[in-house]
């Protein structure tokens, strides 16, 4: 995944930010991927299932009265990113370093915005996502991917140069 530079974060992660400022201080100098051992591996398939299994979903409009806003599933519902930060959240607690988990933004198939957990690893980027239920490295999702958080702040984001051509063919009599 080839970054380009600095990007603005999206709104809704900001007031997530301001309004839980715990889950996005620190930093480093010196971000890590992690060494997907079997356990590892294993670790981050069941958090997915889990997560994915957990909360029901709901758009921000229907839960919370307006497009988009970014909090923990408090009540076991919401959209994409509750499904993100709960993951994070949860893969956090399990030791996982914060540098390797980053909240993404990409354009889903129907070009529409949509947020995926990417976790880095030595064997490539692979991606937690609501909508494909199996963890796939990032080249192997049908999006085109947009920005992402900084591996050295949770607060600053990453534009990412997403340049693959995507074909999209039909089969037909």
């Amino acid at each position: 995944m080839a970054m380009s530079g600095a990007a603005t974060a999206p709104v809704g992660h900001q007031t997530f930010c301001s309004e839980n400022p715990s889950a996005c201080k620190g930093g480093t100098d010196k971000p890590v991927v992690v060494k997907l051992s079997e356990q590892r591996w294993t670790e981050l398939i069941a958090i997915n299932d889990k997560v994915n299994k957990a909360i029901r979903p709901v758009t921000d409009q229907e839960l919370f009265g307006m497009v988009e806003y970014w909090t923990y599933p408090t009540d076991g519902a919401g959209d994409c990113e509750e499904y993100v930060l709960e993951k994070q959240r949860q893969l956090l607690k399990a030791g996982w370093p914060a540098s390797a988990l980053l909240i993404t933004v990409v354009k889903d198939l129907k070009n529409e915005g949509h947020a995926v957990l990417t976790v880095r690893t030595d064997q490539g980027d692979v991606i937690l996502d609501n909508q494909i239920e199996v963890v796939l490295p990032w080249y192997s999702t049908p999006y085109r991917f947009v920005k992402r958080q900084s591996t050295t702040s949770p607060v600053q984001w990453t534009a990412i140069s997403d340049t693959r051509v995507t074909t999209v063919a039909s089969i037909g009599r």
